[in-house]
């Protein structure tokens, strides 16, 4: 099957959408389909084989973050060639109501389209601004894809349509098979280097102490300056627990500049806080493998939790906020440890009882690969694949003849 890709956000910076767009890619060109995916970038960006630049991006406010976009007529013209080159048995678009590349492709698509909707936003300034593209949108979509309930939730009850729910998905075994990082996580939890995957506390770590040296390490990942990514909540549980444990340390990656990362942390506990910057895949799953706990204290926007299932596939236990998305990737709980959301005491305190208790680290985890099972990529794809082959089967092979102008 030859398989259109486009991602509306660019490849030069990473994200949740642009990680599911290359892992998609990869998992349907091993299993045999021809792919070739369209998003913003720079020409001269070093990019997969697979992707086509659509040129610079712009940034754009939207869910509460900053995305970055092509858009407008120079936009438009690249996207009809790449449509006009690959013709494609279907289309796949991602987030197809930003004003993106997304949008374009599916206005000038003479074919079936596949949309996945990521977010659970129901409201946007540029959508309220654009109703009239909007309409043409949803009419020109063959079917739906929705990565969690409540992105669905959006499809059913304000944009006229259901959708298949078909979640994230992850490379289990990439994550799973990484090597920590030289040093971490150190004493107090797993030990650095590690044995095999599914060892003893689940991390294919060997195991670790029962706390009392004070040691310990924890993780985050993501933008640390947008505040519902919840790092400020993170720091302020991390600052007690550090004080009383003298081997603890934080590991973070993510964009940013070191003096936003340490503002408000005092300065004999700066060294206990390793900033990485913004890592590379290949160096994220390394990172997630380094830590004895992960934290996502997150407080609101979040339809899935990617990051999640990351760092469940690298077995290293999850301790997230009790936010509707995240509770179901946890199984409610039982595939990791969930906290009040925006409650940095009651956060402190569930870090402290499970770096001190090293058999439920253990159980989450178990637990946890269990569940992340069901999101390998390779499950994942044949899901996707299954509905390309039901929107080719609802167009017949027929080719739309209406032509749509592009911007004015």
């Amino acid at each position: 099957m030859r398989i259109g890709i486009v991602c509306p956000y660019s490849f030069d910076v990473p994200g949740g959408v642009q990680g599911h767009v290359s892992d998609l890619a990869e998992a349907l060109i091993a299993l045999g389909h021809e792919v070739s995916v369209l998003a913003p970038a720079d020409e001269d960006a070093p990019l997969p084989a697979y992707v086509v630049p659509a040129g610079r991006s712009v940034p754009l406010p939207y869910n509460g973050s900053v995305a970055r976009i092509a858009f407008g007529p120079v936009s438009t013209a690249r996207v009809r060639r790449w449509l006009a080159r690959g013709d494609f048995d279907v289309l796949h678009v991602h987030e197809p109501l930003t004003l993106s590349i997304s949008l374009l492709a599916v206005l000038s698509a003479r074919g079936p389209v596949v949309a996945t909707f990521h977010t659970a936003m129901t409201r946007s300034r540029a959508l309220a601004a654009a109703q009239g593209i909007l309409q043409l949108v949803l009419e020109k979509i063959t079917a739906r894809i929705a990565v969690s309930a409540l992105a669905r939730r959006v499809q059913v009850e304000h944009l006229d349509g259901g959708a298949v729910e078909i979640p994230n998905g992850v490379a289990v075994a990439k994550f799973a098979t990484a090597e920590p990082l030289p040093g971490w996580p150190g004493p107090g939890g797993g030990t650095a280097g590690g044995t095999t995957p599914g060892g003893a506390d689940g991390a294919g770590r060997s195991g670790g102490a029962d706390g009392s040296d004070g040691g310990g390490a924890l993780g985050f990942l993501g933008r640390f300056t947008e505040p519902r990514k919840g790092f400020g909540i993170l720091r302020e549980a991390f600052l007690p627990l550090a004080r009383a444990r003298p081997g603890l340390r934080l590991l973070v990656a993510g964009p940013g500049e070191a003096a936003d990362l340490y503002a408000g942390v005092p300065a004999d506990l700066r060294d206990r806080i390793t900033f990485l910057g913004k890592v590379s895949e290949e160096d994220k799953a390394r990172m997630l493998r380094s830590v004895d706990l992960y934290v996502a204290p997150n407080t609101g926007g979040e339809s899935f939790g990617m990051i999640l299932t990351e760092a469940m596939a690298a077995g290293t236990t999850v301790v997230a906020s009790d936010l509707d998305a995240f509770r179901r990737v946890l199984d409610g709980g039982r595939a990791g440890r969930l906290f009040p959301t925006g409650d940095a005491a009651a956060l402190s305190a569930a870090l402290g009882e499970l770096l001190d208790d090293p058999a439920t680290r253990s159980e989450l985890s178990d637990r946890a690969r269990k569940v992340v099972a069901a999101y390998d990529w390779p499950v994942v794809a044949r899901r996707v694949l299954e509905v390309y082959e039901t929107a080719i089967e609802a167009t017949d092979g027929r080719v739309i003849d209406e032509e749509w102008t592009g911007p004015r």
